[in-house]
């Protein structure tokens, strides 16, 4: 597979087939691709809420018809909507769940192996709590991680992927009650396949050159 070639072609998909859907295997993969995405370590704080139906699409275009109404098509209309959520200040339950599903994965040869994992993550959790006081952003950037993830395995994959910004995350975690689990939207990610009125799949990709983007040293 040509990997260059596939992010070439991959655009942003402004309008979607609303009868053309994403078949369940692909799904399951993009979804596997999410939950295995790497996090600074192994931190993992996020959730992801899939939409499949008309309902939960219609939910969470709701936030984006509170002040972005140029994205609620994008949701209405797609095949899948997933909805990336990031936690907003250390659990410490889903720091002890993390650390035991490592140790059920066989990660550890002993207990000190364990005790240093556990260490070292909390030495970072630490430093982004107390010191650097700016978890929210820290973890907002691992939530990033598994956004770039999920967009280039849709592409690798032949689907195509919208991600948005625009909505209001109060009207969102509202809806899906995320913030009662510690959790705020941090993007939501459209997938699906473009419709023949949709004008950025006829449009050339632009990007800065090489030269301009890159230093050899």
């Amino acid at each position: 597979m040509d990997i260059v070639a596939k992010a070439r072609q991959r655009y942003t998909v402004k309008s979607y087939d609303r009868e053309r859907k994403v078949p369940a295997e692909i799904i399951g993969q993009l979804r596997e691709v999410l939950r295995l995405a790497p996090s600074s370590v192994n931190s993992q704080p996020w959730h992801f809420v899939v939409a499949a139906t008309p309902e939960g699409k219609e939910r969470i275009a709701r936030a984006a018809e509170a002040g972005f109404q140029y994205n609620a098509a994008k949701i209405r209309d797609a095949s899948h909507v997933i909805v990336l959520a990031t936690k907003v200040a250390p659990d410490e339950a889903q720091l002890a769940a993390v650390l035991e599903q490592e140790a059920q994965d066989g990660r550890f040869v002993n207990d000190a192996a364990k005790s240093a994992q556990h260490a070292g993550r909390m030495s970072y959790t630490n430093l982004h709590r107390f010191t650097q006081k700016d978890v929210p952003f820290w973890y907002e950037k691992q939530t990033y991680i598994a956004l770039g993830n999920l967009l280039q395995a849709a592409a690798l994959l032949d689907v195509g992927a919208t991600p948005m910004e625009g909505f209001n995350a109060e009207v969102l975690d509202k809806e899906l009650g995320l913030r009662d689990k510690g959790f705020t939207g941090t993007v939501i990610v459209s997938l699906g396949y473009s419709s023949g009125e949709d004008f950025n799949a006829r449009l050339p990709k632009s990007r800065l050159p090489a030269e301009q983007v890159f230093t050899d040293i």
